[in-house]
């Protein structure tokens, strides 16, 4: 990797289809100067190929290589860190096309997911008999993954608590609380999941920012200097806290997204950035 980096949210770049002004521009006067781009996102909902496909489509140059989202993250830690042997390696999903197409990437077994069979009421209690005795659970899941999942119902939540009363590993892609779409707030990842953390009395471990075991993936694949890495992003719980976490050498905040001015001027503010701009475009001055 170059000798300084800049990690940033996809989020500071658009909303929608709604390019920012001056990103495409910024994002070349950033490469220009020597800077190694990462573009990090906890939206599971989307691959790697799927954020290049949008790239695209608003005219940001952009690698497939260059983006690291939390489906990826979830995907590599499952098959490069923790490594279950075979065939007790498989993951029942709940989430989106994303995590699937990255498990896919990585070569890791999954069920569940976008799967029809499980995007269905529950039958009662037919259903419930069947998931007590085994019937309706795979014997060689070992993983329970948790997305931000459009279609999460009772059926899937109830197959994934046995799973992890019987011992499977919980993990999650990520925990936020709110999704930004649409110009507001929506529930995120954290509250689709959040019926099966309670249900089980422990949290999963997030493959997500701000959680340093995705920082550690990052870094493990782009070998950046954190000193002379900065981390850009619009939401202070996760983008800023995620950089000071690492104790990287600049955190930038970009209020165009979550998180707002008053929020880290206030007193007794928890998480502060070291520097902010109003739109990611100000960096051309």
């Amino acid at each position: 990797m170059s000798s300084s980096s800049t990690a940033m949210r996809i989020g500071v770049l658009w909303s929608g289809d709604h390019l920012y002004p001056k990103v495409a521009e910024t994002l070349e006067m950033l490469r220009s100067k020597g800077k190694q781009l990462v573009f990090v996102t906890n939206n599971s909902t989307k691959s790697r190929a799927d954020y290049k496909k949008k790239f695209d489509k608003l005219g940001i140059r952009a690698e497939v290589d260059e983006v690291f989202g939390s489906s990826y993250s979830a995907a590599v830690y499952i098959a490069r860190i923790l490594n279950l042997p075979a065939p007790k390696n498989k993951v029942f999903v709940l989430g989106e096309s994303g995590v699937e197409q990255e498990l896919e990437s990585e070569g890791v077994p999954y069920i569940g997911g976008t799967d029809a069979a499980y995007r269905r009421d529950i039958r009662v209690p037919e259903d419930f008999d069947n998931i007590s005795n085994g019937n309706m659970l795979d014997p060689d899941v070992g993983i329970v993954l948790s997305g931000l999942d459009f279609h999460s119902n009772y059926l899937k939540t109830a197959i994934a608590f046995q799973y992890l009363q019987r011992g499977a590993v919980y993990l999650a892609t990520n925990i936020d609380s709110t999704l930004p779409m649409s110009h507001t707030l929506f529930p995120g990842a954290g509250a689709s999941g959040a019926a099966l953390e309670r249900a089980i009395g422990r949290a999963p471990l997030s493959l997500g920012k701000p959680s340093q075991a995705m920082m550690d993936a990052v870094e493990g694949k782009f070998r950046f200097d954190r000193r002379r890495t900065c981390m850009v992003g619009d939401r202070l719980n996760t983008d800023i806290q995620f950089g000071i976490d690492g104790e990287l050498g600049g955190t930038l905040a970009v209020l165009t997204g979550v998180s707002k001015e008053e929020d880290f001027l206030a007193e007794g503010a928890t998480t502060v950035p070291m520097a902010y701009v109003n739109t990611l475009g100000d960096l051309m001055g």
